[in-house]
């Protein structure tokens, strides 16, 4: 029998759920039982486009559909008490990243899984960029040595806290939004917990636009044995920028490096959106997301699809006996490490508003 599998939340990275969802339940992977939003004109944007049941309420969502499985995307300050609820009635999660923007917050939801035998797992979805894939391979099976340092950029055209995310973008960061991707990344890379954290930050751009957050924030992580990273995450690049963010990672060893620009992937050129309109740079990024048709119905495809579709096979193979949680343990991106990079992001910015003083990881 197909489990039950909902979804808290379907804003614009909702709709990437509700699509990877959607897709596994034609397949008859899963029955998907509805969105639950706030916002009563994305329901019925939503009910419209995907043929699916929606709710005002997210209790109602748990109360009607009886789901087995939730995943959560709403805006990332709000996770804690939805995660919790699902939790506590023995419901399987998936949260967008970050888990939660409190430690503590992030320890209820670890605890709440943990009590009633349930999967907890944080959409990191970098980890399920090939690329990045073969980076881990690379470092795991002594292709660089020991890693010694490296960096990563992650950097948000201004349309991001702008247009899409206007409503709460001054209760998040660069950190928090685009930052986290890569602390996690770093972590999953290194094999080992952060210690320490030292970062600065300029708040200047987009406050002068009415967001009261920061442009950009730079911090450096140390990890045990002197391994330390460079994260820059920003959110105010101008919109000429010709691809929506920049990003890439470089990982120095002992024996070699290797460096993954995620922008320029080798697709570049000067195009038109539609015939006619002025021609501006383009470097296309196919391995997020692709949308095509297969036998007359949508096919979505990328990395940002595959790490939701990881957790419903996760679920699957916990709901049909073939897997339990400790099986799987180190499989997927768990509680634990949503934990671990809430902590680093919380180090970060506490640094932040002490002009860049190292903050220890173990006094959170």
């Amino acid at each position: 029998m197909a489990h039950r599998v909902g979804t808290i939340g379907g804003g614009i990275f909702g709709e990437m759920h509700i699509r990877a969802l959607t897709q596994r339940a034609r397949l008859g992977d899963i029955e998907y039982v509805g969105l639950a939003d706030i916002n009563s004109e994305l329901r019925g944007a939503r009910a419209a486009e995907y043929n699916i049941d929606v709710f005002a309420d997210f209790n109602d969502l748990l109360d009607m559909a009886s789901p087995d499985a939730v995943t959560i995307a709403t805006p990332d300050h709000l996770h804690r008490d939805m995660a919790v609820a699902c939790l506590e009635r023995g419901i399987h999660v998936l949260v967008e990243k970050p888990m939660d923007t409190d430690v503590d917050g992030c320890r209820e939801m670890v605890a709440a899984a943990a009590e009633s035998g349930v999967m907890l797992q944080v959409d990191f979805m970098k980890r399920h960029d090939v690329y990045h894939a073969e980076l881990k391979r690379i470092v795991d099976s002594g292709g660089i040595g020991d890693i010694q340092y490296g960096y990563a950029w992650m950097e948000d055209r201004i349309e991001v806290p702008m247009d899409w995310l206007p409503s709460w973008a001054s209760n998040s960061s660069p950190a928090w939004f685009v930052g986290v991707h890569y602390f996690d990344l770093i972590r999953w890379l290194v094999g080992q917990d952060a210690l320490a954290v030292s970062a600065t930050g300029i708040a200047q751009r987009l406050k002068s636009l009415g967001l009261d957050t920061y442009d950009s924030i730079q911090a450096k992580i140390i990890f045990p044995g002197g391994v330390s990273f460079t994260v820059d995450s920003a959110w105010h690049i101008p919109a000429g920028n010709e691809a929506i963010v920049n990003q890439g990672i470089k990982v120095v060893g002992s024996d070699g490096w290797m460096t993954v620009d995620s922008q320029d992937r080798g697709a570049r050129g000067l195009v038109s959106s539609i015939p006619g309109a002025p021609a501006s740079m383009l470097t296309p990024n196919l391995g997020l997301f692709k949308e095509s048709t297969e036998a007359g119905v949508p096919r979505y495809s990328g990395y940002a699809i595959d790490s939701i579709e990881s957790f419903v096979t996760n679920v699957a193979m916990l709901e049909r006996g073939v897997a339990d949680l400790e099986s799987l343990s180190g499989a997927y991106p768990s509680g634990k490490d949503g934990l671990e990079v809430t902590k680093i992001a919380v180090a970060v910015h506490r640094s932040v508003e002490k002009g860049g003083d190292l903050v220890s990881l173990d006094s959170l």
